[in-house]
Formats: C-alpha cells, structure tokens, sequence
C-alpha cells in the first residue's frame, strides 16, 4: 500500500506504520517505490482520545469518526478492534476508495465523492484542518473529530490499544479483554518481532531498492514466521488461551499474504497455504466473528496491484489466488482456548458495512 510508514520497532512508540501517500510527492509518489530506501515516516499526530480526556480528546459516544481503507492491514487492526469490542454505534466509519489518486485517500465510494458525516472529499481535508501543510503523509487508519472536522490521531501502534483500554464504557456487553493486564508484558514482546519482521518486513522486502536490502528482509520474515508457526503448533493463540491484540496484529498481515505479499512483494520462499500451521491459525481467525467479516480480498488486490506502479507499472490485478480454501475446516478448535475469554463473540455484521463475499472476489 501506499505506505511510508514508520522506522520505530516498538509497538507502543508513535511510529505510524500507516497506509501512506506523501503528500508532497504529488503524481510520481506511487512510481518511487521499489526505486528508494524503504523506511517507515513517523506518525506526526499521535494524541490519544482516553477516558479521562487528557490530551483535550474525551472518550465520548459518537464524537469520533475512524476512516479506514479495508486494503491497509495497518487500518485492518482498527476494524477487527472496533467489532469484537462492539464499538460500532459509538465510533462511526468511513470507508474510502482503495485506489489513491494524487492527494491521496478519497471517498469516492460515497455519494457525490464525500464522506456523509464529515462532508470532505479527501482525508488530507482533515488533516489540513488539524494542521495546514505539515510535512507528512495522509494516512490510514485515522481518527477525526467529527464536530471540528479536524484530524485527531493517526497513531495507528496507540488506535487499538486505547480502543481496548480507554474506551471501555462503552464496549458492548460480553466484549473480550484484547489486551489483559497480565499478559502484556508477554503480548508486547511478541508483538515487537511480529511488527520489525513480519507486519513492516513484508514492506521492508516489497519496496527494498538494492538485492541486499531485498535478501535481508525476506530471510528475517520467514524466519520470524517459521518461529511464529513453532509457537503456535501447540497452542491456539499467541499469548494466554484468548484472543489479544497481538493475533489482530498478526492476522492482517498474514490475510494479505498469498493474495500480494507472495508474489507484488515477492516474499516467495512459500505461501501461506504451504506452512500447515499459519494457514490453519489464520483460517481459524478468518472464521471467528469480526476478522473475516471486516476483510475485503477486491479492495486488497486491487490497491496493491493498481497503487504500486513502481513494481507493477502494467497495473493489471492477477485472477488468483484462490479464495475457496479459506472456508475449509482449520480443526484448531482441538487445541482448546477460549477465543472471546468469559466474553461472548460480536453480534452480526451492519448491512452497511458488509464486505464483498468471498465467492464474488
């Protein structure tokens, strides 16, 4: 994806590692990539919206609007959060065009080409009104301040966790703990070497301008993901015997995989498919209520394919790979766990936020 990013290796740092349009690269941004060093641009907005309001953000029912694209797995964490922890009726959603144009993210999918609450036609429109020509990218996911128009976070490492924390009142009856007291310490670090060679590795690899730089990334990705698939040979989840925010982080990552990282960013040495243990972990996933419901396979491939013509100039979107196996049995149920802990899983999907079936991808 369009996607600077950020360098920073810790997941509570204010790094973004967001979908990303430089904003002053104008029409050649998408050209440059795989032409230039990859590395990751910092998040330049990064207050929090907490209970208690201190950075002059309150959590508050309907306040907030979070624009996401379904083709950015950064944006991707933000979606699964927001519906396992049933926060749909308090923070509304904006959809937008998977593909860019110059000025970036776009709600070209709405009505007259504007979002319906926020009355703009781009995000950088609420950027510009937090802050006026800042030397950054336009990134998603991000969260504005629907009375003021303005741009509150884009902070994507902090997003989900202050979902899973700060937010809290207004979490739906049964909503699961994803990110539990006890367990953080251990769900920080492993999420630490999921985000340095897997979540940005896939990008380290795809947009690496120099063999060496390409090599280096590839071979710490399969093997941070040969030792994720021994981890979880035995166990169900990443961390304790629920779902944490650790596996919404790996998951986005591995749904992209065999669809664009495999072959758009030429992370080949296997697919998904061939490692019997992260492709029944992640089907397993796939099938729990509020990870495969926000997932959109049209959005992903065709933003991928069609965004980055610095590898793919042609622009054309391969057929493949073939979705039907996602739906096949995982049999992960048989290492027990509990996936909503003493919760219950989300309600169904709202009509207007349902994604493109699988069979019509």
């Amino acid at each position: 994806m369009s996607d600077t990013g950020t360098d920073s290796d810790s997941h509570t740092g204010t790094g973004s590692g967001t979908e990303t349009q430089a904003a002053s690269a104008g029409s050649d941004g998408n050209t440059s990539y795989g032409h230039k060093p990859f590395k990751r641009s910092r998040s330049h907005f990064a207050d929090r919206i907490t209970a208690d309001g201190r950075d002059g953000w309150p959590v508050d029912a309907g306040r907030y609007r979070l624009v996401v694209s379904r083709a950015c797995p950064w944006a991707g964490r933000a979606l699964v959060s927001r519906r396992l922890l049933g926060l749909e009726d308090a923070l509304s959603l904006a959809v937008t065009d998977p593909i860019q144009d110059d000025r970036s993210w776009r709600f070209t999918l709405d009505p007259d080409d504007r979002d319906p609450v926020l009355g703009i036609r781009y995000l950088s429109e609420a950027y510009d009104a937090r802050e006026r020509d800042y030397p950054g990218g336009v990134s998603v996911p991000a969260i504005v301040d629907v009375p003021s128009g303005k741009l509150v976070t884009n902070d994507y490492q902090q997003i989900t966790l202050d979902l899973a924390t700060e937010w809290t009142a207004l979490h739906r009856p049964g909503a699961p703990d994803l990110y539990p007291e006890p367990l953080r310490a251990e769900i920080d670090e492993v999420m630490d070497g999921i985000y340095r060679d897997i979540n940005n590795g896939v990008y380290k690899a795809g947009f690496a301008s120099t063999q060496e730089d390409y090599a280096d990334a590839c071979t710490a990705l399969f093997a941070r993901l040969d030792q994720v698939s021994a981890r979880l040979a035995g166990r169900r989840y990443l961390v304790g015997d629920t779902i944490t925010e650790a596996d919404i982080r790996l998951f986005t990552t591995l749904v992209r995989f065999d669809a664009v990282y495999h072959g758009h960013f030429k992370c080949n040495r296997n697919k998904l498919t061939e490692d019997p243990v992260l492709w029944a972990y992640v089907r397993d996933l796939y099938r729990t209520p509020g990870f495969g419901d926000t997932v959109d396979f049209d959005h992903i491939k065709r933003h991928y394919y069609q965004v980055h013509t610095g590898i793919n100039p042609t622009g054309i979107v391969p057929l493949g790979p073939d979705l039907s196996g996602w739906t096949t049995p995982h049999h992960r149920e048989q290492l027990g766990g509990r996936p909503f802990g003493d919760g219950t899983p989300p309600g169904p999907v709202r009509d207007d936020e349902r994604v493109t079936p699988i069979d019509q991808v």
